[in-house]
């Protein structure tokens, strides 16, 4: 008899069949039961245990540390894969469970740089919620297509006792509704053809605390009806009731066909995601590659997570492979450090464990040892053009000082924040190895504290941290006067004006359209798109570098010696924006200009200690001229609580000198929509939960930074100034 095929055998035949791969992620607003899902789909692949799945006491299986279990959240993406058989065809779904909360929406950005296609679950009883609207943006600007997955049927039946037509009409809202974001958020091309719909079966509803999903295809296949959904449902033998599901409503069957069926393959989606996130030549060969997907063509790896394993403090780095294949042993080349390493190992997951495999094509995500980088490294073997940088949707605004209890362990907790950094790209690490005191800057309090939790209780390292500090911004009101810098040997000068940057052209950086970093000297996709925000040509071809935010343009006209220094002129400039005038807060929104140069012809002269001195002194002095002002985080909030609370809500709005935006009262609830400085929601968490006994809760919505008013900027400027230790003239 001939010996059955397990579950990882299965997985490594897949992994070469580029058309029957699927890369997918669940992604969601908080407690929307993505990570039931997962667990669900696990069990029914045979790579967990089916009494196990979906129990939130006993833990889920792509939980990797305790502290997700003590909150009940998910707070780091964990990558599983599983097989899938449709229409007799045998299909490889690699998966990326993504967190709700918003504070480790980090996560959710870089899983979308290694996936195609995403399932966004949303509640039945909640419906489309401020998170799911940011994990569409998330997804949309990554080009990654969605289907989407109406959760928590189960509680419209037995909770709300609705009939099928009062269902059906909540869920035509909810769809509506989302269909609608995809129109506002998707670019043109995909904004109509990305919609869902009931009738195809991209659009499922279902219970994954149930384990069953139905989609209008699958009612058809098996002739039943959301009547006969909700007669089962309301079974009180539980054991008859999860055999019918099971044969009639089975969660995996229904949700992987729709992935299957609706979510391209590596091969297919390619095609139109390379020119989104690669910005080289795309008729090179190396271009073609990855448009092809070419399992033959060279090895293109972008790391999209650092895991680091607490034992053997092993580097695992996961990510999509989108040309080539990765062997162990092999050397590459990581275009960002600028340096070769070699692979050791290269893994796939058999369900959540990584197992090590002899070579793995394109178009899979997967996981290699052996390098020592960080997420959003381009990895090849000869040096290329690098991905875009990949870059969350909202910065850190939260930070706090963090320093060790025994002196003994601070060589130990630099060598741990370096870590933790690359495990946590959103997270913000500054070291100070000379005072001992560094800073941590995240999303959120909730972030600080996993983090500094697993400092403690992971790392080793007993810690004490500061009270949270909010992270403002520096910006200018007004165009100024050129500043003159002069290098320390006199020998060379700089004149740099810095001006606001133009609305337009914020607002695409922010939104990912206009990408970070240094410009290649012919970009014509940039060009094009600086043109149609109303940049002349001229201005669009001399952008050198984005960064923050900021732009810089090289103006300069026949320099000889320009291309020696530009990249020092760029550095020093970057250093302004780290650290602005007024508080040496980071700068945003300012476009600097290098209007004119005076350089000594000979090299030895105008090295960088010349340089920049003469850039930073240049530009602090024309920021100077330009009305600095000091920008605070704004948040828009959403806050929820039964009815009779209102007046609680809009009272704890308006003493943190809140404003807001809007109100809706529906179903015994009230929703206010508001935007709040960031300074004054420390410990809002707490607040809320004891203005309304419990039952209020908030989530973001939006992030901005707007001009802190006149009569606190002086004071706020001389508190952190003191805090930073800055003298008067510093």
């Amino acid at each position: 008899m001939a010996k059955k095929e397990s579950p990882f055998e299965k997985i490594v035949r897949l992994v070469k069949n580029q058309n029957n791969i699927r890369n997918i992620a669940t992604s969601a607003h908080i407690h929307h039961g993505k990570t039931a899902l997962t667990d669900n789909l696990l069990a029914a692949a045979g790579l967990m245990n089916e009494k196990l799945a979906g129990d939130l006491e006993g833990g889920m299986a792509t939980w990797g540390h305790a502290d997700e279990q003590e909150r009940l959240l998910t707070v780091d993406a964990a990558n599983v894969s599983m097989a899938h058989e449709l229409n007799g065809k045998e299909y490889l779904i690699n998966l990326i469970d993504t967190p709700g909360h918003v504070d480790f929406g980090g996560n959710v950005t870089r899983a979308m740089r290694a996936i195609d296609g995403t399932i966004v679950l949303t509640c039945a009883i909640e419906g489309i919620m401020p998170q799911t609207e940011t994990v569409m943006k998330q997804a949309l600007r990554e080009r990654v297509k969605p289907i989407l997955f109406i959760n928590k049927v189960d509680r419209m039946i037995m909770e709300l006792k609705l009939t099928p037509e009062k269902m059906q009409q909540r869920f035509m809202k909810i769809i509506e509704h989302f269909n609608l974001l995809i129109e506002q958020i998707a670019e043109k091309e995909y904004a109509q053809k990305w919609k869902v719909n009931v009738a195809d079966g991209s659009v499922i509803f279902g219970s994954a605390r149930e384990n069953w999903a139905l989609s209008i295809k699958f009612m058809q296949k098996k002739g039943i009806s959301f009547k006969d959904i909700i007669e089962n449902q309301n079974k009180t033998d539980n054991d008859a009731k999860k055999d019918w599901f099971w044969k009639n409503a089975p969660l995996f069957e229904v949700l992987l066909d729709s992935v299957i069926t609706h979510l391209p393959s590596p091969i297919e989606a390619q095609k139109y995601r390379i020119p989104k996130i690669w910005s080289g030549d795309l008729e090179s060969d190396f271009g073609k590659q990855l448009l092809n997907c070419d399992a033959n063509g060279e090895p293109a790896f972008v790391i999209t997570n650092t895991i680091i394993d607490s034992r053997s403090g092993k580097e695992i780095s996961a990510g999509r492979l989108f040309s080539g294949t990765l062997k162990p042993g092999m050397e590459v080349y990581l275009n960002n450090e600028k340096k070769k390493q070699r692979i050791q190992q290269v893994l796939v997951y058999n369900g959540v464990k990584p197992e090590q495999l002899e070579g793995v094509p394109a178009g899979n995500v997967l996981a290699i040892t052996g390098l020592i980088s960080q997420p959003g490294e381009t990895v090849t073997v000869n040096p290329q053009e690098s991905f875009e940088n990949i870059k969350h949707i909202f910065d850190p605004v939260i930070t706090k000082s963090i320093s060790v209890s025994k002196p003994q362990d601070l060589p130990k907790l630099i060598e741990v924040l370096k870590k933790v950094a690359k495990e946590d790209p959103s997270l913000h690490i500054e070291i100070n190895e000379e005072t001992g005191e560094n800073l941590i800057s995240g999303m959120g309090e909730l972030h600080l504290e996993i983090i500094e939790n697993r400092i403690k209780t992971e790392k080793g390292v007993e810690v004490k941290t500061s009270e949270p500090i909010v992270v403002y911004r520096e910006t200018v009101s007004k165009k100024g006067q050129a500043g003159e810098g002069k290098s320390p040997n006199k020998h060379n000068l700089f004149w740099i004006e810095v001006q606001p940057l133009e609305d337009e052209v914020y607002k695409s950086i922010k939104a990912g359209e206009i990408p970070m970093g240094r410009t290649k000297k012919k970009n014509e996709e940039l060009w094009n798109k600086l043109s149609s925000l109303g940049v002349s040509n001229e201005e669009a071809r001399k952008y050198r570098d984005v960064y923050k935010d900021c732009v810089f343009i090289d103006k300069t006209k026949g320099e000889v010696y320009i291309g020696e220094v530009i990249e020092m002129v760029m550095d020093g400039v970057e250093q302004v924006i780290d650290a602005g005038v007024l508080a040496r807060e980071p700068c945003g929104k300012l476009k600097i200009s290098l209007v004119d140069l005076k350089l000594h012809e000979d090299a030895i002269h105008r090295g960088p200690a010349q340089v920049y001195p003469a850039v930073r002194d240049s530009m602090r002095m024309s920021i100077e001229t330009a009305g600095p002002v000091l920008l605070e985080p704004l948040q828009t909030l959403l806050l929820e609580a039964p009815l009779n609370y209102m007046g609680d809500l809009t009272k704890l709005v308006s003493s943190k000198r809140g404003q807001i935006i809007d109100i809706e009262q529906k179903s015994g609830h009230v929703s206010v929509k508001a935007k709040m400085p960031v300074a004054e929601m420390i410990g809002m968490s707490s607040q809320i939960r004891s203005d309304t006994e419990g039952r209020g809760s908030f989530s973001m919505i939006d992030q901005n930074f707007e001009k802190v008013p006149g009569n606190l900027q002086p004071e706020i400027v001389r508190e952190i100034r003191q805090r930073k230790g800055l003298a008067e003239n510093e």
